[in-house]
């Protein structure tokens, strides 16, 4: 019970989050100021590192709210400028865009995608080959479309399952966060297959990364890389070939070894009753769909068709293209009350401000020049060593930082020597590829590396399934062994 008003200021802060996770934030609020006074350089790192705090506690407090103070307190202590942030955030609008529009036309595609995907799941009964299947579909996929759509679609999936399921275990239970409806007789199948829907998703999430390394449209920095290289879309792949194609095939053999042995939190099978309950539903929805329901899901499928193409040939910036999946679902489908229209942007939004507060983190980094001395030092360095080295501290930086940032500063910095005349085209060619390889797969350790994996951890799938920062990246890491290993012999090697 709450008597004073100091009381209420103390439990209106961050809200339901713990004390000491309170006393946290307003310890690095104070801890700022006094060392930016000493040395800003330092106090940029303290606050990237804060930052990155609050994103592995997201399951305690949304990363929106704190990082959000820590963001505003840097702008305030001239860290970086109201106007870094504006560039920053106006640079990378096209995401932004991808966000609020494509997030939310797949939610309106969320029937035909159930409908599809439970027959995958049901017919499909080897995990091995179903886990295989959701890291190769969405490998395909990133390589012509982007993770970002991608990852959407396989949370909307693994929602549409788990709110199935949690529904009948807990007797029709509409809040899928809460356990209490559920009996003690299905506490156990259902944290099974919580365990079973991790494994998927971060198989899925990961395979992202395979195929966003490969192509110019993968992700949003290939893009910038090939505009500055000249290179066209076949061969941008040619030129990456030697690197993505064996760490495609090692992770897919890592998939496999995961789910053959179980090890970091996978291997978790569809148990027998939940699948049972899924075939119910499935049967049950097939029996029950009126005309009006099957017409929306050709609907939806039709509309899908019509995404992939126009993102394939890319007619259009994906934010538009998202813009035009929502209307064209929509209007055929018979859904045009504001409201119902409405729900679809609840999920996409929070992320896309939770975005703009780290493209002001990035602005920091940018305007202290946190990365420079790495750059510096790397480039003391020639030959196979310069790539190599190019390679991991992109990595590394990408771990700490955004791929797409990381990659921006390192190919404009090589970029300015070759036009310096202080590299030859060669060289100029191969350290593009190490920083495109460098940005892109090792960046999978963490979840702030890719924005589709931060994504999957602050959506609303993340704390039904239970899956962490922490818990992210002990899934992620046996891929980050093995994909960046892989990838460093690759260059090393067969460039």
């Amino acid at each position: 019970m709450v008597h004073t008003m100091a009381e209420a200021f103390r439990e209106n802060f961050l809200g339901n989050s713990p004390s000491w996770y309170k006393l946290t934030i307003i310890f690095f609020l104070i801890l700022n100021p006094i060392v930016a006074m000493y040395d800003p350089f330092v106090a940029g790192w303290i606050l990237v590192l804060e930052f990155i705090f609050t994103l592995a506690m997201a399951l305690k407090c949304y990363p929106l709210q704190p990082g959000g103070l820590l963001a505003v307190e840097a702008i305030v202590l001239n860290l970086a400028t109201p106007e870094d942030v504006y560039v920053e955030t106006l640079k990378n609008f096209p995401v932004i865009m991808l966000l609020m529009f494509m997030v939310a036309g797949i939610y309106f595609l969320r029937e035909m995608l159930l409908f599809t995907f439970t027959k995958i799941l049901l017919r499909v009964r080897s995990k091995v080959l179903l886990s295989l299947l959701f890291s190769f579909s969405a490998a395909f996929l990133s390589a012509f479309l982007d993770a970002l759509t991608v990852t959407a679609v396989i949370i909307t999936v693994a929602v549409g399952f788990y709110g199935v399921y949690h529904k009948v275990a807990s007797g029709q239970s509409h809040d899928m966060h809460e356990d209490g409806d559920v009996p003690e007789l299905h506490r156990e199948d259902l944290e099974q297959f919580r365990a079973f829907l991790r494994s998927l998703m971060m198989h899925g999430a990961v395979g992202t990364a395979l195929g966003g390394v490969t192509t110019l449209v993968g992700e949003p920095q290939n893009l910038l890389i090939a505009k500055i290289m000249g290179w066209e879309f076949l061969e941008f792949f040619l030129k990456m070939a030697h690197i993505s194609m064996p760490v495609l095939v090692v992770g897919l053999i890592t998939c496999m070894i995961l789910e053959m042995t179980g090890w970091f939190g996978y291997g978790a099978k569809l148990g027998t009753k939940v699948r049972e309950v899924l075939e119910d539903f499935d049967r049950e929805a097939s029996d029950n769909r009126s005309i009006q329901e099957k017409s929306a899901i050709v609907v939806q499928a039709i509309v899908g068709l019509v995404l992939v193409v126009a993102l394939g040939m890319h007619l259009a910036e994906p934010g538009v293209i998202g813009l035009l999946v929502i209307v064209l679902a929509t209007a055929f489908t018979g859904i045009t009350e504001e409201h119902r229209i409405g729900h679809a942007f609840e999920e996409a939004l929070p992320f896309t401000a939770l975005l703009v507060v780290f493209f002001a983190i990035v602005a920091v980094i940018e305007a202290l020049h946190l990365f420079t001395p790495v750059i510096d030092w790397v480039m003391t360095y020639e030959g196979k060593t310069q790539e190599a080295l190019f390679y991991a501290a992109n990595g590394v930086l990408s771990m700490i930082s955004d791929n797409v940032f990381v990659a921006t500063v390192y190919i404009s910095e090589v970029e300015a020597m070759y036009n310096a005349g202080e590299i030859t085209r060669a060289q100029f060619d191969a350290l593009a590829i190490s920083i495109n390889t460098g940005t892109n797969i090792p960046s999978v350790a963490t979840p702030n590396g890719q924005a589709a994996f931060l994504f999957l951890l602050t959506s609303a799938l993340a704390p039904l399934i239970r899956l962490s920062y922490g818990r992210m990246v002990v899934m992620a890491f046996p891929y980050t062994i093995t994909m960046s290993i892989t990838g460093m012999l690759a260059l090393w090697y067969l460039g």
